[in-house]
């Protein structure tokens, strides 16, 4: 997997038990997605709209903020994350930020809070419905599509919110609650409720989602923010 989330995976995705937790999840806002620097800052937007664009111009940035909802919250929302890290709050900027991410979130339905720890080569697939909760963790190169929801789960063996590895495909509607773990390379199919690990490269699909195959999410996945761009990105995270 990329190293470009450090606390990415539940002991390299699979290696905890099932609702292991770590005693910093709490289901409260923190800063652990949030971005440490002005550069990195640039660099994982950079990835973000490589996922869309297949190029970084100022052009191509213009062309997506304006009318790609998914690249335009994902701006919205790195940039929050960034902010909320400042001393006193960046003198303002960053409730200003925060007004700006909370418009777009009723405006597009997108429901993710800033401080969610997602890795670079984000890719937002239409818009409406997506729910993170703040303590999930994405991978890079991590393409999600409307109507999904990474959700908090707060007792049980279960408990704690998911972890999507790298390269993983979500289709349409999928729900992932609780302390799972998705594997890099999963897909996960449409309208599938995921109920426990997802292996690396394990399709799932159904209500409950059961494996399908091994086949992964080769060919759900385009346009992937290429190696030396994830490079960039390392550290980028507070963790």
């Amino acid at each position: 997997m990329d190293a470009t989330i450090g606390t990415l995976d539940r002991d390299v995705v699979l290696g905890t038990p099932a609702g292991a937790v770590d005693s910093n999840e709490t289901g409260k806002p923190h800063n652990r997605g949030c971005i440490v620097s002005f550069a990195k800052l640039r660099a994982v937007l950079a990835a973000d709209l490589y996922r869309y664009a297949g190029r970084t111009s100022a052009g191509a940035f213009a062309k997506h903020y304006l009318f790609t909802p998914g690249f335009k919250y994902t701006v919205l929302m790195r940039t929050a994350g960034w902010l909320r890290l400042k001393p006193a709050k960046a003198l303002g900027l960053y409730p200003l930020a925060k007004l700006m991410l909370l418009r777009a979130r009723y405006k597009y339905g997108f429901a993710i809070p800033e401080y969610t720890e997602i890795g670079p080569g984000l890719f937002l697939n239409r818009f409406g419905g997506f729910y993170f909760h703040g303590d999930a963790k994405v991978g890079s190169n991590v393409n999600v599509t409307h109507g999904v929801v990474l959700g908090f789960m707060n007792r049980g063996r279960g408990a704690g919110a998911p972890v999507v590895g790298d390269r993983t495909f979500i289709g349409s509607g999928a729900k992932i609650i609780g302390g799972l773990a998705i594997g890099a390379d999963a897909a996960v199919g449409a309208n599938a409720v995921v109920t426990k690990d997802v292996p690396e490269r394990g399709v799932v699909g159904g209500i409950p989602a059961k494996l399908l195959s091994t086949q992964g999410s080769d060919g759900y996945i385009n346009r992937m923010a290429p190696a030396a761009m994830l490079a960039r990105c390392e550290g980028a995270f507070r963790g």
